[in-house]
């Protein structure tokens, strides 16, 4: 058996055995494609301002902070201010799971809350690219699959890429694997797409499902960190039942406090008492807009007490693209600088892996890399859909075969 023929058969029966769970997760990457955009709409839209008035100034953050103090009361502890540069959108205070609260950035009014539905919607199907729908410990288990699947499309990609090259180099042959023929119907019509769809995608196909292994396998991950001469990082465990790397945790807020442990008694609001006690936060912020001029979004995770450290993350993108996102660590008390860290400061190892989980949807590129990683996504559920065609037709061809050969033997 020739080399062409064994990698047509092991292409063609991984397609078999794994497409109703690529297409799955191809059909959900879709509607993934602009999920971050979608729940900025969904969340921030409603409550932007018109042209704000002539001379209006903003509140300093200790003024939003005790207008929403007054109005909300007690916030939790590991709530964080979420500013942006652009003075029609609104403040934004990030309670973690409990979502998110507006406020106008000029009287410190508050206008509403996050929009839970949309984001519950985006995480049921989330739930299905991932886990194919499971909850608990069922997760574990379809986790395992998916994964497979998807290193098993990884496979058809590439092996399809190779079976793709004609046997016979012209301009004629060329095109009728490279663009579309009208007037074709069964075998012929999904052959002509198959390959035209195969043809234009298969590289930014290839990036999208090959940068989703390290996520699924352990020994992918560690691979980034080894092949780069990086020390892998330690294993991040899942919190409170939860499954560690959720996707959409672009903005990498909630995390240290939910390792901490629980110290007996602690509260999980602000006193009245703690926040009289607050330090100011104005000069810590102006230091942070200074520190990376031209930033469009600034977070900054409410102290834990009168001498914590705060930490504030400095985003220069779209709120998706890590390389252009920065943390910046004051002393509480002093002002002074304690860490400052950069995408670029981070170890080669680190860089890679972060590529790799933001260029699975596209993000690393911005709304062109996510239109790129949607429509590469929509053609692998053409992909699925006309290769299982053509092996059904194919199956039908060899049963039809039999039945003759049977026919003439008998007869």
């Amino acid at each position: 058996m020739s080399l062409r023929k064994a990698l047509f058969w092991m292409h063609l029966i991984a397609g078999c055995v794994a497409g109703s769970i690529i297409l799955v997760m191809s059909v959900t990457g879709v509607l993934l494609t602009y999920e971050r955009q979608i729940l900025v709409r969904a969340d921030r839209s409603q409550y932007q301002s018109t042209v704000p008035p002539v001379g209006a100034i903003r509140l300093s953050v200790d003024q939003l902070l005790a207008c929403i103090d007054d109005q909300q009361g007690s916030l939790p502890r590991d709530a964080s201010l979420i500013l942006r540069s652009n003075p029609a959108e609104p403040v934004e205070i990030n309670l973690g799971r409990e979502g998110a609260l507006y406020a106008s950035p000029y009287d410190g009014r508050i206008l509403g809350r996050s929009n839970q539905e949309a984001r519950r919607v985006f995480q049921r199907i989330t739930a299905w690219h991932r886990w194919l729908g499971q909850e608990g410990e069922g997760r574990a288990t379809a986790k395992v699959i998916t994964g497979t699947c998807n290193f098993a499309f990884l496979f058809i990609v590439l092996s399809g890429m190779y079976l793709w090259l004609p046997k016979i180099w012209s301009r004629q042959h060329l095109r009728a694997i490279t663009w579309f023929k009208g007037g074709l119907s069964g075998k012929a019509r999904d052959y002509n797409w198959h390959n035209v769809f195969g043809f234009w995608m298969a590289i930014p196909l290839a990036i999208v499902v090959a940068s989703a292994v390290p996520m699924s396998f352990t020994w992918a991950n560690n691979l980034l960190y080894s092949m780069t001469g990086s020390e892998i990082p330690a294993p991040n465990r899942p919190r409170d039942g939860g499954v560690a790397g959720k996707r959409g945790d672009s903005k990498g807020m909630g995390k240290r406090r939910a390792a901490e442990p629980q110290k007996e008694g602690l509260q999980a609001t602000e006193s009245r008492s703690d926040i009289s006690r607050r330090p100011s936060l104005n000069v810590l912020w102006t230091r942070a807009e200074r520190q990376v001029p031209g930033w469009r979004s600034i977070s900054m995770r409410l102290p834990d007490g009168p001498s914590a450290d705060v930490a504030f993350v400095i985003d220069t993108g779209n709120g998706g693209q890590p390389q252009k996102r920065s943390t910046l660590t004051l002393d509480l008390v002093s002002g002074a600088v304690k860490k400052w860290e950069a995408f670029s400061s981070n170890s080669a190892g680190r860089r890679l892996r972060t590529w790799s989980r933001f260029a699975h949807t596209g993000e690393y590129y911005g709304v062109i890399g996510q239109t790129v990683a949607g429509i590469a996504s929509l053609a692998g559920v053409l992909l699925v859909w006309t290769g299982i065609s053509l092996a059904l037709r194919r199956l039908s061809s060899w049963r039809a075969r039999r039945s003759r050969q049977s026919i003439m033997v008998q007869a």
